[in-house]
Order: structure tokens, then sequence, then C-alpha cells
């Protein structure tokens, strides 16, 4: 079986293909094609978000696939900057529109607070007002599964509080050099599933002469050996790119690192991000 037919079922019963395709950088008028390659090879699970400007190709791509709608996972999310319940219930139907969907499997939370103010000021209760429109949409059937993404434990505890759906996802930044054990744990606890970002960390890893070396000695590239860690720690892998081949090359991840091996990859902490840390998920916050 490849992994392009795993699941994973999240708390409500819904399934998720456990490979899926980040969009994030991908152009709208190159969305589509990206999408439809991406279905030809097999991806039934596809990521966009408000902020990535490319919902509009994304729904495209989904309706043009020539695969039925239903077997197909669609997620976005709604905009960091939004922490008002009106304002994220007019997001949520414009997302819709935009994809030309009359509903999406899932949508996230995309940051606890505003990209300009990454980790910074106090938006407990905006994240709980847009938490509560997430859930009257997931009740009216526009949304099948809610979740969140960046959230720390803190942020999560907040939302749980009030909340009368526990979030079905977080998705992180979880790769090789950065993985945050006692953030994966503490979801795990709570029946919240784990979508892993940048699973090759933005490209950073590629460079990494330790990574490199267990790469080769398992006979796979380094975005195989990054995927497949991200895969074994429990977390659905969300690479992004629009190249074909690379599509092709990251469902190739049919081995087994041993335990060994995944601990040190758990330890590594070195990773350099280069020009991408000016973004704030790569800031180190």
């Amino acid at each position: 079986m490849s992994i392009l037919d795993e699941t994973c079922t999240l708390a409500n019963g819904v399934e998720i293909p456990r490979l899926g395709l980040g969009t994030w950088f991908i152009d709208d008028d190159k969305a589509a094609e990206a999408v439809r390659a991406a279905v030809r090879i097999g991806y039934r699970n596809i990521d966009t978000a408000q902020a990535y400007g490319n919902e509009r190709g994304v729904g495209e791509g989904v309706r043009t696939s020539g695969v039925p709608r239903d077997e197909l996972f669609v997620s976005t999310k709604l905009a960091a900057e939004i922490k008002d319940y009106d304002q994220a219930l007019a997001a949520i139907d414009g997302s819709l529109a935009k994809l030309g969907l009359d509903r999406v499997d899932l949508m996230l939370i995309h940051s606890p607070q505003p990209w300009d103010d990454f980790r910074g000021g106090d938006y407990a209760q905006g994240n709980r007002e847009a938490w509560r429109a997430l859930e009257d949409a997931h009740r009216a059937g526009k949304i099948r599964s809610i979740g969140v993404s960046n959230f720390q434990q803190h942020d999560l505890e907040n939302i749980l509080e009030g909340a009368s759906v526990v979030p079905h996802v977080n998705q992180l930044l979880v790769h090789a050099g950065n993985t945050p054990a006692d953030l994966l744990a503490y979801c795990e606890s709570k029946q919240i599933l784990v979508q892993a970002y940048s699973p090759i960390a933005h490209g950073a890893i590629l460079k990494h002469a330790e990574v490199r070396a267990m790469a080769e000695k398992y006979g796979v590239s380094v975005p195989q050996l990054c995927i497949r860690y991200t895969l074994q720690l429990g977390t659905v892998s969300l690479p992004k790119t629009a190249n074909p081949e690379h599509m092709r090359s990251n469902t190739e991840v049919d081995f087994q690192i041993s335990r060994d091996d995944m601990d040190v990859l758990r330890n590594l902490h070195d990773v350099d991000y280069g020009e991408h840390s000016a973004f704030p998920v790569y800031s180190g916050k």
C-alpha cells in the first residue's frame, strides 16, 4: 500500500490522507495545474489558506481534477489577523466562494496571533471568537472538521475552556531539527491530530551533513527521509511543491527509519533557515 492510500481518523470520525500537498508560495495562476498534477499522481489531500492568496486557483484545480469532490480532502485557513466572530464568519463564506466549493473538509485558525505580532500580545478572547465562528460553520455543514495552526499548549487550553468542539487538528512546523515533543504529546493526549508543515524545513535541511549522510544510508533523498520522519512521528505530512517530479518522489517513502535514527533526527536543533528566517514561523519565536 502506498502512503497515498493511508489515512488517519480525526476525533470526529473524518478520515484525512496521511500525505498532503502544501501550496504555500504557489501563485494563484499556477495553483490549479499544481493541484491537478498532484491529483493525477494520487494525492487526495490539498492544503491552502486565505493568506496564500491562491484559494481561487486551488479550488479550480479541485473542481477540474477529474476526481469526485468527496474523494478529495481540502483544507484552508482563516487569516491570522481575524480575531472577531462576525469577521470570521464572513471570511469562512469568503473562502468557500473563492474556492468555488460548497464545503471544505478542514478549516484552521492560521495563527494564535496576527503575523505582525507573532507570539506577541494577548489575543485569547479573539481566538475564542474565531473558534466559535468555526464551530458554527462546522455545525452548519460548511466545514467537516475544524482546527488550529501554530497553537502552543496555552493557546489550545484557551480554546478548550469554552469550546463545544475540541480542535480536530493543530498544524505545526515540525521537521528534523524542530520537533516540539511536549506539544506533540499534549496534542495526542487531547486527540488533536498534528499536521506537519514544512517537513523539509522550507529546504533549509537539504544541506545538513548529518541528515544527508543518513539519507544515503537508507538509499533515499533528504526530502524522502524528512517526510518519512514526520510520518513516523504520527503526523500528517504536508510537503509543499509545484513540481510534479518532486510530488512523485515525495510519495516514495515506503521504508522504515530505525528507532536510533529517529532519536538522532528528533534531537537535531541546528537548522539554519537562511533568508527564510524573515518569516514569523521560522524566526525562532
